[in-house]
């Protein structure tokens, strides 16, 4: 097992805020190259962060960054970052399928341009952005670089309960999971490792405030750090050996000895809020 991502190069999607930056902070500390991928350019009325002010931040923690505004529905604007990432660092070690589109509502609610948008940006862009970054994954596995695709998405679990209530999107995070179970498979061989990483706990992000009924102190919270350190942990593993896992950040971070999960709570002592797809 490899303790760092030092010059290791990073393909996240969405990492302009939230889960995504938090995971590209944590590579930079280690000297990594990351390429922000994402569609924030301007300034959102009620989301911080755009990839200029993640670059800026990636470069601050000891990392290099490529900001490149990417919508990873559009088939040519990925195939053109993925072409721009590897000629800018010369090749791709890691992707990160981050990016994603929630709707919490029934089947009457939502309407079907919102289940297009979850589709086409969770399943289809978690596909799209992993056909296009391979070729690069599979130089970087005969070049014995240790290639990871890691999803952000969570565990196959099939109880009605979590499909009752929001059907389209459940199906859509699934979605990106069955991506894991499948590609895991079929790279095992090439030593590409294909996992996916969800939280046991709700994460306190900015798009996570503003879902009805959240908490805007991100009461029941945890940090998005903990998902951050969690794939730290995944990405750094031996992809031969790590692979076809849907890992719980507690579970990852507990193989590496870390026990004490205190500090990644919001408001230290407020019990803590189990995420979706978590029984």
């Amino acid at each position: 097992m490899m303790s760092s991502l030092q010059g290791k190069t990073l393909f996240i999607t969405g990492a302009s805020r939230g889960v995504g930056l938090s995971i590209a902070l944590r590579a930079a500390r280690d000297g990594a190259q990351i390429v922000i991928a994402a569609k924030t350019t301007a300034p959102h009325p009620k989301l911080a962060g755009t990839i200029y002010t993640a670059a800026a931040q990636i470069e601050k923690a000891g990392g290099k960054a490529l900001p490149l505004a990417v919508d990873i529905r559009d088939e040519a604007a990925v195939s053109r970052a993925v072409e721009q990432a590897a000629a800018h660092f010369g090749g791709i070690d890691i992707l990160v399928n981050n990016a994603s589109a929630i709707s919490l509502t029934g089947t009457l609610a939502t309407p079907m341009k919102r289940f297009d948008l979850m589709f086409g940006v969770d399943v289809r862009g978690t596909f799209l952005c992993s056909q296009a970054c391979l070729p690069h994954l599979l130089d970087a596995a005969a070049a014995g670089r240790n290639p990871h695709i890691l999803n952000l998405s969570p565990p196959l679990n099939l109880r009605p309960h979590w499909f009752k209530d929001h059907v389209a999107y459940t199906i859509a995070k699934y979605g990106m999971s069955m991506c894991v179970l499948g590609m895991a498979e079929e790279f095992r061989d090439r030593r590409i490792a294909v996992n996916a990483l969800w939280p046991r706990t709700v994460i306190a992000t900015a798009a996570l405030m503003m879902i009805p009924g959240m908490s805007a102190r991100g009461d029941g919270a945890r940090t998005p750090d903990i998902l951050a350190d969690a794939a730290h942990v995944i990405l750094t593993s031996d992809a031969g050996q790590a692979t076809g896992h849907f890992y719980i950040d507690e579970e990852a971070l507990s193989s590496a000895g870390v026990t004490d999960f205190s500090r990644y709570a919001v408001q230290p002592g407020s019990p803590l809020i189990p995420d979706l797809f978590i029984d």
